[in-house]
């Protein structure tokens, strides 16, 4: 272990003010180093110790430094009252430690103090933080985005698989690039956050920096504006995985795309992973250089689909259950139904919905959930037709489409045909002759029979009403 030391104001020949020797101060502080990796383990020594550079000692203050501001008051905080006893066992003079920040090009030069020097702190304080350039400039993860709390379903299985494989990857890189695609409110972004997550719970002492194209960019855009280009490939082609969310925002600006080449270009050929998102696949991004677009191709592309009913179900289910919210299947089931367009909307939905609940004190249901939902059902209104009717009760029924025109009688088939029926009659304003051509050429009396008897059950049948309701509800919006 190598521990640095810095020259100081402070010191001059090697000499501290005081007279101590700062050959000896540097070995003060390896022992309390060692010390300290004993007690709080390897992982937060590499990442809050091993950082820390010796100043010097001053009327009884030992001065360390730090690379960051973030870094500093976590010291502060969480080590240096331990840093001091060890180092006063070491060495009766030292009262006191006073943690500084200093950048890298500082510890090379200088001992004046960064103050421009700034991190992401990361949501959580148990967290480990990102190494010290990553620290610096990638942006923060949202706790909520891990592998544990994404629901995997056929639309997205593939890309869940790959983010998997590419997070437990230690050294080597299967796919490189791994290019993530698909449309708003898939999963790109929480696969992202999961990636990152994974690889710092693992391997804290990896460096990785997660930030959008935009981002990327308005950096870049910075470092030619204060002409500090060197500084800005140092930062990003000195990391172990670059995550780049959003890459379609450069498209079309090809400066940026420029320099994002040459990051591409670096890190790949030095083995280290990069992941990409993006909302289309590369070759269809418009305003992407060939070059960049056969680089982003080379790896492995995995796309999200659009989500299924079957998937919207299973989000909704582990959704409520993290909330732990009591809601009833049937409302879990309309909203899976309705929302369809992504999972962001879908899960916002039902926010709204335990969040109205939870307010008011009014007990969730079909009835509340479309008065709460009323202006998003609104956009999903449409003229409802007879054909739309047959397939949803078909489809929540599980009998095929074919029986709502056959003549079989099983109670099976006969009770959702008559559910259709009655739902025909009820949503649109077909003549009872009408409906029943569209069943088989049935007659119109077999219409009102299936209306009547459809009433009939729902007066007695709690349940059988709980599955008419409900399809009138998906049905109408």
């Amino acid at each position: 272990m190598e521990l640095m030391t810095v020259p100081s104001e402070e010191t001059a020949n090697g000499v501290n003010v005081n007279g101590t020797n700062m050959d000896e101060l540097k070995s003060e502080w390896q022992r309390v180093a060692e010390n300290l990796r004993g007690s709080i383990g390897e992982a937060a020594f590499q990442s809050w110790i091993k950082p820390i550079s010796v100043r010097g000692l001053q009327d009884g203050i030992a001065r360390i430094s730090v690379p960051t501001r973030f870094m500093r008051d976590w010291v502060n905080a969480h080590y240096c009252e331990r840093i001091t006893e060890l180092w006063q066992d070491e060495n009766s003079d030292v009262e006191n430690v006073d943690v500084g920040v200093f950048t890298d090009r500082a510890l090379k030069a200088t001992a004046k103090p960064d103050v421009a020097t700034a991190v992401v702190q990361p949501l959580a304080a148990t967290d480990t933080v990102l190494s010290n350039h990553a620290a610096q400039i990638s942006a923060s993860l949202d706790r909520r985005y891990t592998f544990d709390q994404f629901v995997v379903g056929k639309p997205n299985e593939f890309a869940y698989a790959a983010a998997r494989r590419v997070s437990e990857a230690a050294k080597s890189t299967p796919f490189n690039p791994l290019f993530l695609y698909g449309g708003v409110g898939l999963g790109k972004t929480h696969l992202m956050h999961a990636i990152a997550w994974h690889i710092r719970e693992q391997e804290p002492t990896r460096n990785v920096i997660y930030l959008s194209a935009e981002k990327f960019m308005y950096k870049f855009i910075r470092a030619l504006r204060e002409q500090t280009t060197v500084d800005f490939k140092e930062q990003f082609r000195s990391v172990d995985v670059l995550m780049i969310d959003d890459v379609q925002f450069i498209a079309g600006k090809e400066s940026t795309q420029e320099e994002f080449f040459h990051t591409f270009n670096s890190l790949v050929d030095e083995g280290r992973q990069i992941v990409i998102s993006a909302d289309k696949s590369p070759s269809d991004i418009e305003g992407m250089e060939e070059r960049l677009v056969s680089r982003l191709n080379c790896g492995l592309v995995a796309d999200i689909h659009a989500t299924t009913y079957e998937l919207r179900l299973g989000i909704l289910q582990s959704k409520a259950q993290r909330v732990s919210a009591q809601i009833p299947p049937k409302v879990l089931e309309f909203l899976a139904h309705k929302i369809t367009a992504n999972v962001r909307e879908l899960e916002g939905a039902l926010n709204r919905v335990v969040a109205h609940s939870q307010l008011v004190g009014r007990d969730i249901s079909l009835e509340a959930t479309q008065d709460v939902l009323h202006d998003l059902l609104r956009a999903n209104d449409r003229r409802v037709t007879i054909e739309e009717i047959q397939k949803q009760v078909a489809s929540h029924f599980n009998i095929r489409m074919a029986d709502m025109h056959s003549a079989r009688r099983a109670r099976s088939v006969a009770r959702p045909r008559q559910v259709a029926m009655y739902l025909a009659k009820q949503l649109t304003s077909r003549s009872l002759p009408e409906i029943g051509r569209k069943f088989g050429g049935r007659d119109h009396t077999t219409v009102m029979h299936a209306v009547r008897k459809v009433d009939e059950l729902r007066e007695h049948d709690s349940s059988f009403a709980e599955d008419v309701e409900l399809l009138k509800r998906m049905l109408e919006g």
